[in-house]
């Protein structure tokens, strides 16, 4: 479908509470065309607004993955429209999805990817350096991120030094220190034992609540039942799309005051 349908969908949506951010319409990614072809995303339509914690789930194979290189803008499809705040990203060029991506996008991934012989601190600030970010400014947006996470006594300390799940939080740091409106986690806890999981969750929430996107990937139902919103993917195919109410359970809050406390105490 083109994109004139696409706009007056978005503008049919943004009439509600909620504007539209994301807004997919048959999507396609093909690999390998041809007679071996495999169809990763098969005519995906979907629809994210602002303001939204939604998960996407899925086995291994069933396009999950993809579909979020798609929404990160880190690869484009083979057809198919994407509008992300009514742009059409679907065809930029790899210099203008990068704008885009620093502009718009957090991203926290599964295996922290914290370069091992810097600081907590440092870790945070590098991807400033990149983006222009003057000196001061970069050091006081770590030192804010770093304590947002719970991590203001651990600044100084290389990843070696840390727990798998305060490497996780200097990572989700590192992702939201200029604020992007977009967090797309991918696996997040997946390297994470049940208390540090329960922790990155809780972050998660509270920068939900604050009033980012928030895109969770996984493969786990018990963490996509933390959104509230969960769409599962197979063969390439969106095959339900539910909303739910949720509330944070009590042994959450408790488990991740204990453990931000635990590592006070250290």
């Amino acid at each position: 479908m083109g994109s004139d349908k696409v706009l007056e969908r978005s503008e049919a949506l943004e009439k509600g509470s909620e504007k539209v951010l994301i807004q997919i319409e048959d999507m396609r990614k093909i690999y390998n065309p041809g007679e071996n072809e495999v169809h990763a995303l098969d005519g995906v339509d979907l629809t994210i607004c602002e303001r939204e914690f939604v998960a996407i789930i899925g086995h291994s194979g069933s396009g999950k993955s993809t579909l979020m290189n798609m929404l990160g803008c880190l690869d484009v499809p083979t057809t198919g429209t994407y509008l992300l705040h009514g742009i059409d990203v679907s065809d930029m060029d790899d210099d203008e999805l990068s704008d885009v991506r620093n502009r718009e996008i957090g991203f926290i991934f599964q295996g922290f990817n914290l370069i091992q012989n810097l600081t907590a601190v440092e870790n945070v600030t590098l991807p400033l350096i990149y983006r222009g970010v003057g000196k001061k400014e970069r050091e006081e947006l770590a030192l804010r991120a770093l304590e947002k996470v719970g991590l203001s006594h651990r600044l100084d300390h290389k990843p070696a030094q840390m727990s798998g799940g305060q490497q996780q939080r200097v990572a989700i740091a590192r992702a939201i220190a200029q604020a992007p409106p977009i967090i797309l986690a991918d696996e997040p806890t997946g390297n994470l034992d049940s208390n540090s999981t329960m922790e990155i969750l809780q972050i998660l929430r509270e920068l939900h609540s604050e009033g980012r996107t928030v895109i969770l990937i996984t493969h786990d139902n018990e963490i996509a039942e933390q959104a509230d919103r969960v769409i599962k993917i197979r063969d390439g195919k969106i095959v339900s799309d539910t909303r739910q109410d949720r509330m944070v359970s009590h042994d959450l809050e408790i488990n991740q005051e204990k453990g931000m406390e635990d590592e006070k105490n250290e």
